[in-house]
């Protein structure tokens, strides 16, 4: 008796694998495809609490990148641990925006065209900020990076302060060559 109860058991088994086996797959669920025309707007330092700061380097980062062909930006945040308010550990996306072109003084460019990062950014700028980093000492440096109309390339601009609307002293530096551009004071 009990091999009789196994028998019908087995034949369900079987028959649900060749149905799965013989069955087409589901049809492939349509993948959302790379904006081919993505660009930089901007890269700004964010400066976490508990997270100490090397020289160019930072806790967090904040990226928009546009796209015209589809008309919209997007903002990421990428931290190294999780803090209060908007800022995640990892990378997370804040949303998409309509977008039509130059935002202010910024314009967005390929990434390709920047080819300095910021601990080489930071090492030109500091050169340069000697006489004022002796008068400011420990100040917090930021970075952003963008490309204005001021210079035909992407710089960094390297900030001593937390941002540049608090900050009385910046550096540009030319993102492509790594060469000092202007002091801001």
């Amino acid at each position: 008796m009990k091999i009789m109860k196994k028998i019908p058991f087995l034949a369900v088994c079987l028959s649900s694998l060749l149905w799965i086996a013989c069955s087409e797959p589901p049809p492939p669920a349509a993948k959302k495809e790379p904006s081919t025309d993505a660009q930089v707007l901007k890269l700004n330092s964010i400066h976490l609490a508990d997270v100490p700061d090397a020289p160019g380097k930072t806790g967090a980062w904040q990226a928009t990148f546009t796209s015209a062909n589809l008309g919209k930006m997007q903002t990421y945040t990428f931290s190294v641990v999780e803090e209060e308010g908007n800022l995640h550990e990892g990378v997370f996306g804040t949303g998409e925006q309509a977008w039509s072109g130059s935002e202010g003084v910024d314009t967005a460019f390929d990434m390709r065209a920047a080819s300095i990062d910021s601990p080489a950014a930071y090492k030109t700028a500091d050169e340069k900020a000697a006489d004022y980093d002796q008068k400011h000492p420990g100040m917090p440096i930021s970075f952003q990076l963008e490309k204005t109309k001021q210079f035909n390339n992407p710089v960094w601009r390297v900030i001593w302060g937390e941002s540049v609307g608090t900050s009385s002293f910046s550096i540009y530096v030319d993102a492509s060559t790594g060469t000092f551009l202007e002091k801001m004071h």
